[in-house]
């Protein structure tokens, strides 16, 4: 059994070489979809580096401009040829090595979804991050009557059969709370496992925006309302 691993990427040189070796590593029978989303530094010439090195393991999609994380893993969804599939964000916020924990469950047929959950971990991060993710968890609980602790993760790994029948549509950072909203309305218990983080600060180069929030707010209403 295969798994997927996509990896969206935009203007991530300094890490995304290390996310990488880190998720090369690990002991599974992967592939790894890289996603250069319209990268304007050097995080292309790193990617052509790994992919001449792991020629049967990497895979780099190359967005023709900057398109969005939901774009860019939505692109990984449909080029994704594993068993199950996870998304890894390229900062080095989250911990690779914990991938083949959060897979075991639905290996062992006991889920089709599990969620990376930073809140049963120990939250890390800016405080403002922190309310507005919570803020968000609770109005996915009460729109959808899930018991979430924290929808925003990064680190959602869903087989891919699941995934692929979803009807996503978000360009934006807001295709975190369409990927849950859809799962939900299909009927998936989503179990969650606590995951280590280490949020980083815009000077850092995060780049997700009060603005986000506000977007991933109304895909929540959004999906709740429409036909399909």
């Amino acid at each position: 059994m295969k798994l997927s691993i996509i990896i969206p990427v935009y203007n991530e040189e300094k890490t995304v070489g290390e996310i990488l070796a880190r998720v090369l590593a690990l002991d599974i029978d992967k592939e790894i979809i890289v996603v250069d989303d319209g990268s304007t530094d050097g995080t292309g010439g790193v990617l052509a580096q790994a992919t001449t090195e792991n020629p049967e393991t990497v895979i780099v999609i190359k967005m023709d401009m900057n398109r969005g994380k939901g774009a860019a893993v939505r692109a990984g969804i449909t080029a994704a040829a594993g068993d199950f599939i996870a998304i890894q964000d390229a900062d080095l916020e989250y911990t690779p090595e914990e991938i083949p924990l959060l897979l075991e469950p639905i290996v062992r047929g006991e889920t089709d979804v599990v969620y990376g959950s930073r809140f049963l971990g120990g939250r890390g991060g800016n405080i403002l991050h922190y309310i507005g993710n919570r803020f968000l968890t609770f109005a996915t609980n009460v729109l959808y009557g899930t018991r979430l602790t924290d929808m925003e993760t990064c680190y959602k790994i869903i087989r891919a059969d699941v995934l692929k029948g979803l009807p996503l549509s978000s360009n934006g950072f807001d295709i975190e709370p369409e990927i849950t909203a859809r799962l939900a309305r299909a009927g998936h218990h989503i179990v969650e496992l606590p995951v280590s983080y280490a949020g980083r600060s815009f000077a850092a180069g995060k780049k997700i925006k009060w603005a986000d929030g506000f977007a991933a707010l109304w895909m929540l209403v959004k999906v709740m309302f429409s036909g399909h």
